[in-house]
């Protein structure tokens, strides 16, 4: 069962951009895709959100607005994840080996993506700030520890290979070689 709740997660994360990778593919496809995407997110942060208003004990009224927090602060940094992650493609397509890389749009990925770092640095900063308004100090730790544990897990599984989303042309992971992407090797 906690393998399925897995599962899940990956494919709630990884959904945003694996539409954008189906381009050219049925666009009701994609369209019910994206709501299965939706509703699994919702479940998933269900869970999340029952097990840390249990292991942070927080009232009824701190875990409405802990929830209120994620759902403002979850869309802003999904929708900049998926930026990334679409930056970080692009700058892999530009640096494949053999094929000369064009030096500005390297330079605007490049840009981009410290940009991008900083953006996140500052929902972060925004987020945490929001939340010690309502949440303690060790709550507020607590919680992003129980977020980090979350994420390195699915990242771990990302890795490993395991579970779905892979993606367009991309195989088992390899160490050094991010999710397997790079062709020609």
């Amino acid at each position: 069962m906690r393998k399925q709740h897995i599962v899940l997660i990956l494919g709630v994360l990884l959904a945003p951009g694996l539409a954008a990778q189906q381009g050219g593919r049925d666009s009701m496809r994609l369209q019910s895709d994206t709501a299965e995407a939706g509703r699994l997110r919702a479940q998933i942060e269900k869970r999340f959100s029952d097990r840390v208003q249990q292991d942070l004990k927080l009232t009824s009224d701190q875990a409405t607005k802990l929830r209120a927090t994620q759902e403002r602060y979850g869309t802003r940094r999904r929708t900049l994840m998926t930026q990334q992650m679409q930056r970080r493609r692009a700058l892999e397509d530009q640096m494949q080996p053999g094929v000369a890389a064009n030096s500005d749009s390297v330079r605007r990925l490049m840009d981009g993506v410290r940009a991008g770092r900083g953006e996140m640095f500052k929902i972060e900063q925004d987020e945490d700030q929001e939340m010690s308004g309502y949440l303690t100090p060790v709550q507020r730790a607590r919680f992003q520890q129980m977020r980090e544990q979350f994420m390195l897990r699915v990242g771990e599984m990302r890795r490993e290979g395991r579970g779905i989303g892979r993606g367009r042309g991309m195989g088992p992971a390899r160490p050094g070689i991010r999710g397997g992407r790079r062709r020609g090797i």
